[in-house]
């Protein structure tokens, strides 16, 4: 892409010829630190801030985290040392937290349901992990609702309060630089800029800038942009019309620059009307999407029944095999069936070995010597898409029964983790392994 200096875009003579799109994507790289130091002007700061503003109040969208209101189903108690602020900032904490990778529209149910049962950070501290898994599925990524969680209990723990500067917030687990300015902005007004990908897409516009978003030196660039425009009575309302933007107006495929506040700052819109061959869609530049890696499993729903025959429909005297994974990795710390993994596609024989291993080696439950198979089918197969994986899925259910006194010392290691268990054991989300009431 091609960038321009401030006085190119003042008038139609000043503005040089853009080069073929080929060629502005070569020098990308060569250009993008110059435009993007070319920082805004005090004029432009003054009207982008007041047109923003001005448009946001008028625009902005009804969302519950931008309300602080009390349910009538579970009146909201002020706790030791908590005011609206911190509510405010719990609210936005949860709801940023949710919004990562996941649509406004399917967040607001979540957010809803999340606040009704945990209304403050009182609250959220005293839940358990199961509990938040529970909560949290469907969202995926399930590592941000652990950090939530480990959060709330740190920060109730320290007695100090909800941290209400950048620098005490990113000492919370799960915070990074994106959300400690959203709530230290919107929540203790703080003037400090936060920029994520709408975010980067509005500067990237207005300034015309064709570097890599994703560039650790660009994204640098973007935060001196965003810090330069936030304004300093209303910082939380300013960012907060800044990523409206980019979310309403200035999208990604079809921006609706007729209906744009800033329309007439907007450098990238300058060009394209001179340019026929340059599009407002070309910035910022794509950047290229990494390649999903196809992975396999094997899972098996393993059934310990209490009887030496198998009468369908009949599971009174039956328990299920549920694994917690490792606390750090993908679905970190979620219970699921047995499953190992797969280094390619593999054939039942080769897959029901693996797992024989795996169900002897975790648990010295041997489907040839310590029990009896009642029941073990191939049920079949479905993939999964995480955002870099695409995991491919084989099940089988096996029902057995443990021979002689292995059933009684089975069933007994399994006792304390059945109790912690006992209202969800026979309710599963689906066969990747997260346990649902």
């Amino acid at each position: 892409m091609r960038s321009t200096s401030r006085s190119q875009v003042r008038g139609k003579e000043m503005l040089p010829k853009p080069k073929p799109k080929e060629q502005r994507q070569h020098s990308a790289t060569k250009e993008a630190v110059a435009d993007i130091e070319d920082l805004f002007s005090d004029k432009e700061i003054h009207k982008i801030r007041a047109s923003l503003l001005d448009w946001y109040d008028h625009n902005q969208r009804d969302l519950p985290w931008r309300r602080i209101t009390q349910t009538k189903e579970i009146p909201v108690k002020e706790e030791e040392g908590e005011g609206e602020g911190e509510r405010r900032a719990y609210g936005v904490w949860v709801s940023e937290v949710m919004l990562q990778q996941t649509r406004v529209q399917t967040v607001i149910d979540y957010y809803n349901r999340w606040m009704l049962k945990w209304p403050t950070l009182h609250h959220l501290a005293q839940a358990s992990l199961e509990e938040v898994n529970e909560m949290w599925a469907g969202l995926g990524y399930y590592r941000r609702a652990r950090f939530l969680l480990e959060g709330a209990r740190m920060i109730v723990a320290g007695g100090d309060g909800f941290p209400k500067i950048v620098s005490s917030l990113l000492k919370v687990p799960g915070i990074g630089d994106y959300t400690a300015g959203a709530i230290a902005s919107i929540a203790f007004k703080e003037v400090v800029p936060v920029v994520d990908g709408n975010v980067i897409r509005v500067l990237a516009r207005l300034k015309a800038i064709s570097a890599n978003p994703k560039d650790k030196v660009t994204v640098k660039k973007f935060w001196k942009l965003a810090a330069q425009l936030v304004d300093p009575h209303r910082p939380g309302d300013f960012n907060q019309s800044l990523m409206e933007l980019g979310a309403t107006l200035c999208t990604p495929l079809n921006p609706s620059c007729s209906s744009c506040p800033v329309s007439g700052e907007c450098r990238a819109l300058a060009i394209s009307k001179l340019d026929k061959l340059v599009l407002i869609t070309d910035y910022p530049a794509k950047s290229i999407k990494l390649k999903q890696r196809h992975e396999f499993s094997a899972v098996c729903v393993v059934e310990i029944s209490g009887r030496q025959d198998l009468i369908e429909g009949d599971q009174s005297n039956s328990v299920f095999l549920l694994v917690k994974r490792p606390d750090e990795g993908l679905l970190a710390g979620l219970w699921e069936f047995p499953s190992v993994m797969l280094g390619k596609e593999a054939a039942l024989t080769r897959r029901r070995k693996e797992m024989n291993c795996f169900l002897k080696k975790s648990f010295r439950l041997d489907p040839q010597r310590t029990c009896s198979i009642l029941l073990r089918e191939d049920v079949g197969e479905f993939t999964h898409i995480f955002s870099h994986i695409r995991l491919k899925v084989y099940v089988e259910l096996l029902i057995v029964h443990l021979k002689g006194l292995k059933t009684l010392l089975f069933l007994c290691k399994c006792l304390f983790a059945l109790q912690l268990l006992f209202y969800q054991v026979f309710k599963f989300q689906n066969i990747s392994g997260v346990i649902v009431g």
